[in-house]
């Protein structure tokens, strides 16, 4: 049997201490920004932290109320739907870009529930382990902002609206009900009158306002075959009710799905149907990525730098951190692309006003 690997020592404040020739409370006071030692001492003695590779241990450094140096960020959703989401890999992307350049960590959790998503945060606050957290996926009755409150962790919503009842927190969120208009003002342009829109999450803030958008916009052009039929954003839903909705007696003429997923795989069961897109069907996705790019017909999409969503959700956390006021940023909306996935609805007379 290999014999276990011991793990490195870590140098201490003793190895410093030696090495730079003081006492470990002058090592202590230089390290820590303390009065009580000469700028020539703190200057060495730092010098030689730096020497020996020393950093701060992050426990101790909670115990001193000092902070953790990291912030926390809990997903509740299927774990198997994660990996293919570029939403959430970009996101992620984006605040680690941030927290990168101020040497934080990100502490990362997936959880069945939003239950379980309350308890991770009331451990953490009791363990010391983060210093704010990132809120994604507001619900529509969302018991995490009175949490948060009560246990004093700065947090920024992201993907919310202001929020009156929680002024501490901060917000960055996107306009879900122009960007879902600008789809259906396409749409309805090329002669679109039956849409269907396969959308997220039930309960998820912005599922629900893509939903009342749509039906809206529909109530206000007078169309009665519009409608939502919710998904867990999974490949495999996103077919099954693509097929279901293909399989009617009058199938829609336009498809919006609420990720790029979701849109490849239904772009794929519409086809073993023998429908073709944008023939009989038009696709629009609601996340760029890729993998619009890497199917026949390429998709036409909602494009947003989801990149910068999550750089400017990272300094909204680290301005609270450094004690700024909470703010609601809103970031740019998201710009519907046409591709080869949408056309002109099968039989419509399209004319300079769009539609008949």
């Amino acid at each position: 049997m290999p014999a276990k690997r011991s793990p490195a020592r870590r140098p201490t404040m003793k190895d410093i201490a030696l090495r730079a020739g003081v006492s470990e409370s002058a090592v202590s006071f230089a390290l820590n920004d303390r009065p009580g030692v000469s700028e020539v001492t703190r200057d060495r003695v730092r010098r030689v932290a730096e020497q020996l590779g020393w950093r701060p241990s992050t426990a101790a450094r909670a115990l001193s109320g000092e902070g953790a140096a990291t912030v926390g960020l809990v997903v509740a959703r299927p774990a198997d739907t994660l990996g293919v989401d570029s939403f959430f890999l970009q996101l992620i992307s984006g605040i680690q870009e941030v927290l990168a350049e101020r040497h934080l960590g990100l502490l990362f959790q997936v959880v069945e529930d939003v239950e379980a998503e309350c308890a991770v945060y009331r451990r953490w606050w009791a363990e010391h382990r983060v210093d704010g957290v990132l809120v994604v996926d507001p619900r529509t009755a969302d018991s995490r902002p009175a949490l948060l409150d009560e246990l004093g962790l700065p947090a920024v919503v992201i993907g919310g609206v202001p929020d009156a009842e929680h002024p501490g927190m901060s917000t960055v969120w996107a306009d879900d009900a122009g960007a879902m208009a600008s789809v259906v003002d396409e749409l309805y342009a090329l002669g679109h009158r039956r849409i269907v829109h396969i959308a997220g999450l039930p309960g998820l803030a912005h599922t629900e306002r893509r939903i009342r958008t749509l039906r809206a916009e529909a109530e206000r052009r007078g169309l009665t075959e519009v409608r939502s039929v919710t998904t867990d954003y999974s490949d495999a839903e996103g077919a099954a009710v693509t097929r279901r909705v293909m399989e009617g007696d009058t199938p829609p003429t336009a498809l919006v799905y609420d990720n790029d997923v979701m849109a490849v795989a239904g772009v794929a069961a519409a086809g073993e149907l023998g429908f073709s897109v944008p023939g009989d069907v038009s696709v629009v996705a609601w996340e760029d990525s890729p993998l619009c790019r890497m199917v026949k017909p390429w998709l036409s999409a909602l494009s947003r730098d989801t990149v910068q969503f999550g750089r400017a959700a990272a300094q909204e956390l680290t301005a609270l951190l450094d004690g700024g006021p909470s703010r609601t940023v809103q970031v740019p909306l998201p710009r519907l692309i046409e591709r080869d996935s949408t056309g002109v609805a099968r039989g419509a007379e399209v004319g300079a006003n769009g539609g008949n």
